[in-house]
C-alpha cells in the first residue's frame, strides 16, 4: 500500500480503528526501508544508441523505460573519453585528476601492482557499506588488476566478473555466436580471467546473460536488505560478438553493424530482466536505479553513433564524454521527466548517499553533488557551475553554455570555443570572434588544473636536455 493508497482508504472510511492501526505501521515500515541502490553502466555507448536518445533501427524498450518512468538527462557527463579514468572519477565521486588516476591502464599496464586506483581514495561502496548496506558488483572493474585493488579490497562484499579492460563474450571456440576481431585483437582473456571473488571460474554462456543472471541471484539473495549492486557491463565493448539469434533479429542491417545491435540488445534484455526482478520482489519503488555509458562510443570500431555529437571514445569533444544518463527512482522522481542542465558521473556517489543516508565525512573532498534536490524542485540553482576534464594532453571546461577545449594539432586548433546552447556539434569554433569568453575561461581551465597531479601511470615524459 502506497500513501496515496492509504489516504485514499482513510478518507472513504473504509479502515477501522484496528485496520488503520495496521496499515499506518505497514505505511511506516515502508517509508523507514532505506532505497537499493542500482548502478547499471555500459561501456562504450555512444550518446545516440538508445531509442529514448534517437535511436531508431535497435528498440532499446527496457532501457528506454527507465527514462518513461524517471529522469532523462540531455546533458549528463562522464569525467574522461576512456574506460579505466571515467570508472575511477564515478566510483570515488572525485576528480580522478586529483589523484593521478588520468590516463587509461590496458594490457600489461593492468598486472602492474602500481597501477589501480589510489588505495587512498574511497568509493561508493565503501561509504554504502558503512551505512549498513550489502554491497556486491557484476562485470568490469578496469581500475586496478592486482590484489590490492580488487574489488573486495574496495568496499564490495561481493564480486563476479573480470579485472582488465576487456573480455570475450563466450570462451573458445565461439560456438554458436558470431564474432568480428580486429586484425590484431589481443586475446587478453588468457590472463583476465572470470572471477567468483578471486577464484577463476570457467564461465561457459555469454558473458551479457552471464552477468544479468548473476545479477538477478544477488538480488534474490539480498532482498530483504538495503543493497548497492554495481552492474558494469562489458557490452558493448570490443571484441564484437554475438549470440546468433540475437544477430538475426537484425537481418536488415549490414553484418558489422547487426553484431553490434544484437549484442546492445543483450544489453537491453538484461536491463529488463533486473526490472522484472526488482518488481517480483516488490521493491522497484524502492529502489533508486542509475544508468549511463563509462564514455562515448568509437564508431569506426563499433557502429556506435554518438550523433549529433562531434567525436567520440579518447576525445574530449561532446561524442567522448557526453552519454546516455537516466535514473529512476519510482515515487521519489518525477516520470518522463527531461533533465537539461549539466550533470556528472561525479554525483551519483552524493546522490546514492544522499538517498541512502550514508554519513559523509567532512573530508569526503567530492565533486560531485546530490541531484535530489534539483529534480524535485527543492532546489532551482545548477548543480555545476563548472565541470572540467583533462585527459593527457587534452584539457576542457565547461561554463553554463561555454565550452573551451585545448587540444593537440591533431585533433584542430589548440583553443577551441563552442556555445552548446546553439551548437552541441561544435561545428562553429568561436575562439577567434569571443576573446573574452576564452580568456575567462582559460583562467577558469588553469585554476582547475593546478588542482590536479601528475598521471601516476602513462607515457614517460621526454627529458628536456
Amino acid at each position: 500500500m502506497d500513501r496515496r493508497d492509504f489516504l485514499g482508504m482513510v478518507a472513504a472510511g473504509a479502515l477501522g480503528a484496528g485496520r488503520l492501526s495496521s496499515a499506518a505501521m505497514a505505511l511506516g515500515q515502508r517509508r523507514r526501508r532505506r532505497p537499493n541502490i542500482v548502478l547499471i553502466l555500459a561501456d562504450d555507448l555512444g550518446y545516440e544508441e538508445l531509442g529514448c536518445q534517437g535511436n531508431a533501427d535497435i528498440p532499446t524498450p527496457n532501457i528506454d523505460s527507465l527514462a518513461r518512468n524517471g529522469v532523462r538527462f540531455t546533458d549528463g557527463y562522464v569525467t574522461a573519453p576512456v574506460c579505466c579514468p571515467s570508472r575511477a572519477g564515478l566510483i570515488t565521486g572525485r576528480y580522478q585528476t586529483r589523484f593521478g588516476h588520468e590516463l587509461n591502464a590496458i594490457g600489461l599496464k593492468n598486472k602492474d601492482a602500481n597501477v589501480g586506483l589510489p588505495l587512498s581514495e574511497r568509493t561508493i561502496a565503501d561509504y554504502l557499506k558503512a551505512a549498513g548496506y550489502a554491497t556486491g558488483m557484476v562485470g568490469k572493474w578496469h581500475i586496478g588488476g592486482t590484489a590490492p585493488y580488487h574489488p573486495q579490497q574496495r568496499g564490495f562484499d561481493e564480486f563476479f566478473g573480470f579485472l582488465h579492460e576487456g573480455h570475450f563474450f563466450l570462451p573458445p571456440p565461439y560456438s554458436g555466436s558470431t564474432l568480428r576481431l580486429r586484425a590484431k585483437e589481443p586475446l587478453y582473456d588468457l590472463e583476465n580471467p572470470i572471477l567468483r571473488g578471486t577464484e577463476p571460474v570457467d564461465e561457459p554462456e555469454y558473458l551479457t546473460e552471464a552477468l544479468t543472471r548473476e545479477a538477478l541471484d544477488y538480488i534474490d539473495r539480498r532482498k530483504d536488505e538495503p543493497f548497492f549492486l554495481y552492474l558494469p557491463y562489458n557490452a558493448v565493448h570490443s571484441p564484437l560478438q554475438a549470440t546468433l539469434d540475437d544477430v538475426d533479429r537484425f537481418k536488415h542491417l549490414d553484418s558489422h553493424r547487426a553484431i553490434f545491435a544484437g549484442m546492445l540488445t543483450s544489453l537491453d534484455d538484461g536491463v529488463g530482466e533486473v526490472l522484472a526482478k526488482l518488481r517480483r520482489h516488490g521493491l522497484e519503488e524502492d529502489t533508486l536505479i542509475f544508468f549511463l555509458s563509462d564514455n562515448g562510443g568509437p564508431t569506426a570500431e563499433l557502429t556506435s553513433s554518438n550523433l549529433p555529437l562531434r567525436g567520440g571514445k579518447g576525445q574530449l569533444f561532446e561524442g567522448g564524454v557526453r552519454v546516455p544518463f537516466i535514473m529512476q527512482w519510482k515515487g521519489t522522481l518525477p516520470e518522463g521527466m527531461v533533465y537539461d542542465q549539466s550533470v556528472s558521473a561525479l554525483d551519483i556517489l552524493p546522490t546514492a548517499a544522499g538517498a541512502a543516508g550514508a554519513r559523509l565525512p567532512e573530508d569526503a573532498a567530492l565533486d560531485g553533488v546530490d541531484l535530489i534536490p534539483y529534480l524535485t524542485g527543492k532546489k532551482t540553482s545548477l548543480p555545476h557551475e563548472v565541470l572540467f576534464w583533462r585527459y593527457g594532453p587534452q584539457k576542457a571546461v565547461r561554463v553554463g553554455k561555454w565550452k573551451l577545449l585545448n587540444v593537440p594539432s591533431k585533433l584542430g586548433k589548440p583553443v577551441q570555443l563552442y556555445d552548446l546552447s546553439k551548437d552541441i556539434a561544435e561545428e562553429n569554433d568561436l575562439s577567434e570572434s569571443r576573446p573574452e569568453v576564452v580568456k575567462e575561461l582559460s583562467a577558469i581551465l588553469e585554476e582547475l588544473n593546478s588542482q590536479m597531479v601528475e598521471p601516476l601511470w602513462g607515457p614517460k615524459k621526454k627529458q628536456k636536455p
